[in-house]
C-alpha cells in the first residue's frame, strides 16, 4: 500500500516538474535592477538582499509575535503598543519615538477608546495589521511584476519627482500595507526633507493629541482607526492611481506648455456652464466630476499633524490618499496631482475645530475597468497669504495656470488644437469636439502614456467629455485669497480645459452671495475665456494701482449691489 502511494506521489511530482519546465513564464526583472524600486528604497523600511526586498529577521520575529495576538505578544494597551512600535523602529536602526508620541498612543488607546473597543483593537485588528506587514515584501514583488501591465505604461511605485509627469498604480491591499507602516511609524525619515517629501509616519498625530489635546485631533485618529478596522474585516480589491501632471515650461508640439498671458487673452473658447451651490460638500456631489483638493504644495498638508481643514479632512475620510505623501514631492507652480480611485470610509460633521467622525461611510462609487473607483481628486495648491500681490499679473497667471494644469486632459486639448489648425474655421462647441475625439491619434501615442491609462479605463471613448469639475473657495480662508477672483480664475481654467461644467460650492461665504447673478450676466453676454480674462486683468490692474477699491463683482456690475432687478437681464 505504502509503496503504491510513494510511486503515485513520485510520478505526480515528476509530471508536475516536467510541465513546469514547459511553461513560458514571463521574465521578471529583479528588484535590484529596477530603477523605480531603487528610487524609493531609501524611503522604505525594507532591506534589499538576494535581488528581493525583505524585513530584517528581528522585525519578522516581532511582527510574527504581534500577529499571534496579545496572549503571545502581551501587547494589549496603548502603552505596550507604543513600546512594540519603538522596538520595531530600533530593529530598523531608526530613532526611538518621542516621549510625546508614546504618551499619545497611550492617551488614545487607553483613555479615549472604550474598554470594549480597545480589547477588539488589540485582539483582532493589531494581529491582522502585523500579518499584513509581514506580507509587504510579497505585495511589492507582485506590484512590480505587474507594473507595466496597462497599455504598456510604466506604473511602478517610485519617487515621482518634480517635473516628472507620470503615474503610479497601486492595489488597495498594497496601499493598506504601506499605511500600516505609517501607523507603526516604520518609514525612514532621513533625506525626506532633502527630496521635498512630507512626513508620512503617524507619530506626529499622536504627539499633537498628547501635547495639545483637541477633540478634532481625537476624531481625525478615529477616522484612521476605523479605516484599519474595516480593511481587516474586508480587504478592498481595487486599485488607486496617482498622477503627477505637468505643464511643460518649454514649448512642445504634443503638449500644452505653461501658458503666457496672451494664451489667455487670445482664447476664443466658450465659457462652460457654471452651477452655484450654497450648500453641500464637494465630496458628496452626485455627478462624475474632478473633485478639487485645496492642497498644500506638500500634498496632504497638515493631515498628519494639527491641520483639519478641507485637504486634511479629505485625507482622513479617504485615508488611501495619505500614501501619496510617501512618493510625491512638493508641487511646483506648473504641476498638479490627480488621484483616481481612493475609497471613502468615514462620514463626518463640522470643520476645523468642530470636525467630528460620524461613523462608517458606504462608498458606492462605480468602478472602471482598471478597478479604480470613479472618484477623481485633483490636488492644486494656491498661493499662501498673497495679500495685494494676488492682483498682479504674474500671480493671476500662476493661479490660473495651476488650476488649468489640474483640470486639463492634454490629449483632448491637443486634439482640439490640431483640429482647429487644420480646419481653419475652428471648433467652438463641445459637441464638435466630442464628434471628433475618436480620430486616430497614434502619431502622438508616445507623448500620451498617462492619458492612455485613463482613456483605456472607461468603456465609453468619450467619457472624459462628460467629466466636469466640483470645487469651491480654493485658496481662500486660511490661504487668504480673494474668493471672487478665485471663483473667476477657476471658471477660466475649467472652460479652457474643455470641461463641460463647474459645480461651485460657496459654503455660504458672504462675498459670493451675488456669484449666481454675476455668472448668469456673463453667460448671457456669451463671453469667451479671453474676454473674461481681459476683464479680470483690467480690474486687477486698477486694484493694484488703487483706482478700484471694491470687489470684482461690484466693479463689474455696480448696480448689482443696489439690488437692481434689471441686472439679471442686462
Amino acid at each position: 500500500m505504502y509503496s503504491s502511494l510513494i510511486k503515485y506521489l513520485t510520478t505526480s511530482i515528476v509530471e508536475f516538474l516536467y510541465n513546469l519546465t514547459r511553461l513560458k513564464l514571463p521574465a521578471v526583472q529583479s528588484m535590484e535592477n529596477r530603477d523605480d524600486f531603487l528610487s524609493l528604497l531609501p524611503f522604505l523600511p525594507l532591506i534589499l538582499r538576494s535581488s528581493a526586498a525583505f524585513w530584517p529577521p528581528t522585525v519578522v520575529e516581532a511582527l510574527k509575535s504581534l500577529s499571534k495576538g496579545p496572549s503571545h505578544s502581551n501587547v494589549n494597551s496603548g502603552h505596550l503598543f507604543s513600546i512594540a512600535v519603538s522596538d520595531l523602529r530600533s530593529s530598523l536602526g531608526q530613532y526611538t519615538l518621542s516621549p510625546s508620541a508614546s504618551l499619545g498612543f497611550s492617551v488614545f488607546f487607553d483613555d479615549l477608546m472604550s474598554e470594549d473597543e480597545a480589547g477588539k483593537w488589540f485582539k483582532e485588528v493589531v494581529p491582522r495589521l502585523a500579518d499584513l506587514l509581514l506580507r509587504l515584501p510579497e505585495l511589492l514583488e507582485t506590484h512590480y511584476h505587474n507594473a507595466a501591465g496597462f497599455c504598456g505604461v510604466e506604473t511602478g511605485l517610485r519617487l515621482l519627482g518634480s517635473q516628472q509627469p507620470g503615474i503610479v498604480l497601486l492595489s488597495q491591499e498594497l496601499i493598506a500595507a504601506l499605511l500600516v507602516c505609517a501607523l507603526f511609524c516604520l518609514f525612514p525619515t532621513t533625506n525626506r526633507g532633502a527630496e521635498r517629501l512630507p512626513p508620512i509616519n503617524f507619530d506626529s498625530l499622536f504627539v499633537c493629541l498628547y501635547e495639545c489635546y483637541d477633540l478634532n485631533q481625537d476624531n481625525k485618529i478615529k477616522c484612521l482607526v476605523h479605516y484599519f478596522e474595516k480593511i481587516c474585516l474586508d480587504m478592498p480589491s481595487g486599485n488607486v492611481s496617482f498622477e503627477r501632471k505637468v505643464l511643460p515650461l518649454r514649448k512642445s508640439q504634443s503638449h500644452i506648455a505653461y501658458p503666457e498671458p496672451d494664451f489667455w487673452s487670445k482664447s476664443t473658447v466658450s465659457l462652460c456652464q457654471f452651477k452655484v451651490l450654497s450648500s453641500g460638500l464637494i465630496e458628496d456631489q452626485s455627478v462624475e466630476a474632478l473633485e478639487v483638493d485645496f492642497a498644500n504644495k506638500y500634498i496632504g498638508g497638515g493631515a498628519l499633524s494639527r491641520g483639519c481643514v478641507q485637504e486634511e479632512i479629505r485625507f482622513m475620510i479617504n485615508p488611501e490618499l495619505i500614501v501619496s505623501m510617501l512618493f510625491l514631492p512638493s508641487m511646483a507652480d506648473n504641476e498638479a496631482i490627480e488621484i483616481v480611485g481612493a475609497q471613502r470610509f468615514s462620514n463626518y460633521s463640522g470643520y476645523a475645530k468642530s470636525f467630528r467622525f460620524c461613523g462608517h461611510h458606504e462608498d458606492n462609487s462605480s468602478v472602471d475597468t482598471m478597478g479604480r473607483r470613479k472618484t477623481r481628486i485633483i490636488a492644486i495648491d494656491a498661493l499662501c497669504s498673497p495679500g495685494k500681490r494676488q492682483y498682479k499679473l504674474d500671480c493671476l497667471l500662476r493661479e490660473t495656470n495651476k488650476a488649468f494644469c489640474g483640470f486639463l486632459d492634454q490629449q483632448k486639448h491637443q486634439l482640439h488644437q490640431n483640429l482647429f489648425d487644420e480646419s481653419k474655421n475652428g471648433i467652438s462647441t463641445r459637441e464638435d469636439l466630442s464628434a471628433s475625439s475618436q480620430e486616430d491619434d497614434q502619431s502622438r501615442q508616445h507623448h500620451l502614456e498617462t492619458q492612455n491609462i485613463n482613456r483605456q479605463s472607461d468603456q465609453c471613448p468619450n467619457q472624459e467629455e462628460k467629466i466636469g469639475v466640483a470645487t469651491g473657495n480654493w485658496g481662500c480662508g486660511a490661504f487668504g485669497g480673494d474668493p471672487e477672483i478665485k471663483a473667476v480664475i477657476q471658471w477660466l481654467a475649467v472652460s479652457q480645459a474643455l470641461r463641460p461644467f463647474i459645480l461651485y460650492y460657496t459654503f455660504s461665504l458672504e462675498p459670493l452671495q451675488k456669484l449666481e447673478h454675476v455668472v448668469q450676466w456673463i453667460l448671457a453676454h456669451e463671453w469667451s475665456v479671453g474676454e473674461l480674462w481681459s476683464i479680470l486683468v483690467e480690474y486687477s490692474a486698477q486694484r493694484v494701482s488703487g483706482k478700484a477699491r471694491v470687489g470684482f463683482f461690484k466693479w463689474l456690475l455696480p448696480s448689482l449691489h443696489a439690488d437692481d432687478p434689471m441686472v439679471g437681464t442686462m
